[in-house]
């Protein structure tokens, strides 16, 4: 049985595409008319390097929360006794996402043309990370597919809802921030001008105050779209010059160095590093290999490569511990966690317990921030608001001395 590339209208007349199980293409588009789906397009999907239809149509990524539903459930049904192929065909049919369901479906039927476990998620890398593969292939090969798993979905569940945090840490900022300028902008641009205009037959010198924000006002009234323009340029521009690697480095490097940020960065980078170094390590991942891994999850590049001169060391017989504190960049928790669990031949736990206490820092550090940044944001708001009153009000104060 092999995997066929679909494209059919449905009874509305929208189209749909994904990936279904046949022996032959007449009996795949047979299943689609028993859907009731009318098939326009069936063809069988190509194999290694020939297949460029089905590059294009996975290139996207699996959403994190999704990929943790799914470990979790081959986990269960294969801690159950169900062969991984089955488990792969129920969490598909269960899916209600048309893609998540056909890369499911993709990979089941590779694995019913012989491929191993992660030569079968290999040619999807955009859905299932190289941790994740290295991870099952090695449960593979040491008979304890149900077990890797296990650690697999308690991996991407934590991964997720420290994700999760973050980004609702980072919303509210954001959000505020934006409304901020936003208000101060339609204040400068359409309430100034027309209170302005009260003062323009007086024929009085107005403050000085006052001037500039006549000068700023005006300014915005006839550059904002300009400046507009000027900003997703600069957004454009700085977009190409990211995709630079020696550009990159730079940039992740001055980021370590600043205060609040790079303290922050070092501890979400190392979390990720321990947690995923730890479930290689269980899984019986080879140390050299878990460290090449485990160091693809770190986004810093500058961390990154630290942790790249760490491996060539381990491998030249220096301790991990050793080699990552004579980088100078890494959490000393995390490095001292580390000795122990290498002097108590307990690494694994040891860089659980760093993970989690790392994890545990990152939200601290981003309560502390985001604690810090509300009565900032309003101190500037309120700032800012305070400095348009008086600029209104200087030159009433001065007109009614005047009349006095």
């Amino acid at each position: 049985m092999g995997a066929f590339e679909y494209s059919a209208l449905d009874a509305g007349g929208k189209s749909r595409r994904g990936v279904l199980e046949g022996d032959t293409p007449r009996q795949v588009r047979q299943q689609l008319r028993e859907k009731g789906l009318l098939p326009m397009a069936v063809k069988p999907v190509a194999r290694g390097k020939e297949r460029p239809a089905l590059g294009r149509f996975f290139r996207g990524h699996i959403q994190a929360a999704d990929l943790a539903m799914v470990t979790r459930q081959l986990a269960t049904l294969i801690h159950s006794g169900i062969v991984f192929e089955e488990a792969l065909g129920a969490v598909a049919e269960q899916s209600e996402k048309p893609r998540l369901k056909s890369v499911l479906m993709a990979v089941r039927s590779r694995l019913l043309e012989g491929l191993a476990v992660d030569q079968a998620l290999a040619e999807f890398p955009g859905a299932f990370p190289e941790l994740y593969r290295a991870t099952l292939a090695a449960g593979e090969q040491a008979g304890h597919l149900d077990l890797v798993l296990e650690r697999l979905a308690d991996y991407t569940e934590a991964r997720q809802q420290l994700q999760q945090k973050v980004f609702l840490a980072l919303l509210y900022p954001v959000l505020l921030t934006g409304v901020a300028f936003t208000v101060i902008a339609a204040m400068m641009i359409y309430v100034v001008p027309q209170v302005v205009k009260v003062f323009a037959h007086t024929g009085q010198k107005l403050p000085l105050l006052t001037r500039l924000l006549i000068f700023f006002s005006d300014f915005l009234q006839h550059n904002g779209v300009f400046l507009l323009l000027a900003l997703a340029a600069l957004i454009f521009l700085g977009k190409i010059l990211m995709k630079r690697q020696d550009v990159r480095c730079l940039i992740h490097r001055l980021l370590l160095g600043l205060p609040l940020i790079g303290k922050f960065i070092r501890t979400l980078d190392a979390a990720r590093f321990a947690r995923s170094f730890s479930i290689l390590i269980a899984s019986g991942v080879p140390v050299l290999e878990g460290l090449q891994i485990s160091s693809r999850v770190v986004t810093n590049r500058t961390l990154r490569e630290a942790l790249d001169r760490v491996r060539l060391k381990v491998r030249e017989g220096a301790s991990i511990h050793k080699s990552m504190a004579a980088e100078g960049c890494f959490p000393p928790l995390t490095m001292h966690l580390i000795a122990s669990g290498e002097a108590s031949s307990n690494l694994e736990q040891m860089l659980e317990r760093a993970a989690i206490a790392q994890e545990r820092e990152t939200e601290t550090v981003l309560s502390a921030s985001m604690g810090l940044f509300e009565p900032v944001m309003i101190l500037i708001m309120g700032g800012v608001v305070l400095t348009i009153v008086l600029a209104i009000l200087l030159p009433i104060f001065e007109l009614n001395q005047l009349v006095r």
